[in-house]
């Protein structure tokens, strides 16, 4: 329903240019656009590169900021780093005071910290959300001026302060909460077999090359058990179709559409996806959350370099719910995977319960708890 305000809200949004920090802040800013009915306005400032669409269906206003990246490890880039983001600060300032918005809402990544620093320069209440179970560099420093702080993990609680900190869950896309459909229409939509099991290898936004190597490699055997929907990304994808024909080469045709490659999924086929597969393996990124919406059993392959070890860190957190199982890169082994697909697809109660401990993680008032947070830094309380 409608809020009434006394007058038009202006919230600028900003997010570094990954899947796992894009998708929750826009998810956010459709609930306000949603709940604001014409008052609240909703403008972008960030990097914007691959998710165009995204804001062209939005009719959104956008601002390129420079994607300037703070390491906690020592590199020759962070020497680079330093120009670009001086860059990135002039950029936002001038950005910021074009838009001159009532409140400023963070993801984090890439170019956001000089957004948060624009705002605090002239004033501008901040609010942030950390998506993952160790918050990045970025979300540190920019929760010295945040005024709320959104956690999506219960234990990240204690990485901020007490008195400005909240658990809302990570926000999720309202795409991916509707139209569903049933698992054998599903698996019917990709021209699978709907009486066989489907693993669904996904690697983020941008695709996993060591997982797609792995998959590659490994490709026979786990064709004997099951179909496989392989999410490679753009850039990985000709070499992906390349590797598969040679590995597929003697095999039947019945044989080779057990395989399908897909280089970027759009929200439509990532729902309908979800709903086909039988097990997911994925990284650990805040995608997760996504994850944990469709209640899929998952084998989670965190990224060893992942910034703060992250996505380790992710992955034992959402694996002690139950809901999903822990391979680190250094035990990626076609029997050891092979063995956790099995235990998953042969043994029923196992998966049952599994699907369960996902439903119970998955928060879908995430992107309502933390719109209202934006909201109530502006004194609007609903």
């Amino acid at each position: 329903m409608p809020i009434k305000v006394r007058k038009k809200v202006k919230v600028l949004l900003t997010a570094g240019g990954t899947g796992g920090h894009m998708y929750p802040v826009l998810a956010v800013g459709d609930w306000l656009r949603e709940i604001g009915a014409g008052e609240i306005t909703v403008f972008y400032a960030g990097q914007r590169r691959g998710f165009e669409d995204e804001f062209e269906d939005r009719y959104m206003s956008t601002y390129y900021i420079f994607p300037s990246k703070l390491r906690r490890y020592f590199s020759l880039k962070n020497l680079l780093d330093i120009p670009m983001f001086l860059i990135s600060m002039l950029q936002a300032l001038f950005w910021v005071f074009h838009v001159m918005p009532d409140v400023v809402f963070s993801k984090g990544g890439p170019g956001t910290l000089a957004v948060v620093l624009a705002a605090k320069f002239y004033r501008i209440p901040i609010v942030i959300h950390e998506s993952d179970a160790i918050p990045s560099v970025t979300n540190k420093i920019s929760s010295k001026f945040a005024l709320r702080i959104g956690v999506s993990f219960q234990s990240t609680l204690q990485e901020f302060p007490k008195e400005k900190s909240f658990f809302s869950g990570n926000p999720l896309r309202e795409s991916m909460m509707k139209n569903w459909v049933d698992q054998f229409s599903a698996k019917m939509y990709f021209k699978l077999r709907a009486e066989d099991p489907l693993v669904l290898v996904l690697g983020g936004s941008q695709g996993s090359l060591r997982i797609n190597n792995f998959i590659l490699d490994s490709l026979l055997p786990l064709l004997e058990r099951a179909q496989i929907m392989h999410q490679v990304g753009k850039q990985n994808f000709k070499d992906a179709v390349n590797l598969s024909e040679i590995t597929l080469r003697e095999s039947s045709d019945e044989f080779r559409k057990r395989y399908l490659l897909r280089d970027y999924l759009s929200a439509k086929d990532m729902r309908i996806a979800l709903n086909a597969a039988d097990v997911v393996i994925a990284r650990a990124g805040s995608g997760i959350h996504e994850l944990a919406l469709f209640g899929k059993p998952t084998i989670l392959i965190p990224l060893a370099e992942s910034a703060n070890d992250h996505q380790k860190a992710n992955a034992y957190e959402y694996a002690q719910t139950g809901a999903a199982i822990v391979i680190e890169e250094d035990n990626l082994k076609p029997h050891v995977v092979l063995s956790e697909i099995e235990k998953i697809l042969s043994k029923e109660e196992k998966s049952n319960q599994m699907t369960k401990a996902a439903f119970s993680f998955a928060k879908k008032d995430a992107s309502e708890i933390v719109g209202k947070e934006v909201l109530g830094v502006v004194g609007i309380e609903l």
